[in-house]
């Protein structure tokens, strides 16, 4: 059992509302590693980061991303962070990944002030400052790991729904 398509990309993105949209249209499931990781641990991702240590929580994550994996034939949205774990890029290896692309200015606005966004906390004067930190830092790990490359600024997430379909067939 395989997901029928893994999303990556960085918050604002669009992983969470474009991987609902690929499943109603293929008639699978969606899942969301970030969701799995808070049944497990109870809490929200905010907290863990808080309570437990990002150190922690990347453990959670790459367990959660293992499972996910193997288990689910679906559609899979991975958090953010995920394929900064040696052993989750490894494991995506053989997958259909595509990695959402998102510019500064949509992200931000995507994203707002980042309330729920752990890497965001505390960071409210320097939101566009973090997170174009985070896009500059990852792109090039998404893209390492991604079959496909979807640009989504601009984009409704029906139309990156649409041009994942097509890249996909």
């Amino acid at each position: 059992m395989r997901p029928r398509v893994v999303l990556v990309g960085p918050m604002g993105a669009g992983k969470s509302t474009v991987g609902s949209l690929l499943a109603e249209r293929w008639g699978v499931t969606v899942r969301d590693t970030d969701t799995d990781i808070e049944a497990v641990a109870g809490k929200p991702v905010s907290d863990i980061f808080v309570e437990d240590g990002e150190a922690a929580f990347r453990t959670l994550e790459r367990q959660a991303v293992a499972a996910a994996l193997a288990t689910h034939d679906g559609v899979l949205a991975l958090g953010g962070g995920a394929v900064l774990d040696p052993g989750t890029r490894e494991l995506l290896h053989g997958h259909r990944v595509v990695y959402l692309r998102v510019g500064l200015a949509d992200a931000v606005k995507r994203v707002g002030l980042g309330t729920g966004r752990p890497l965001l906390l505390g960071d409210a004067g320097g939101i566009r400052a973090r997170v174009r930190q985070l896009l500059d830092e990852r792109a090039p790990v998404y893209e390492a790991v991604a079959t496909e490359v979807v640009d989504t600024d601009g984009r409704s997430p029906a139309e990156v729904a649409d041009l994942i379909e097509e890249e996909l067939t």
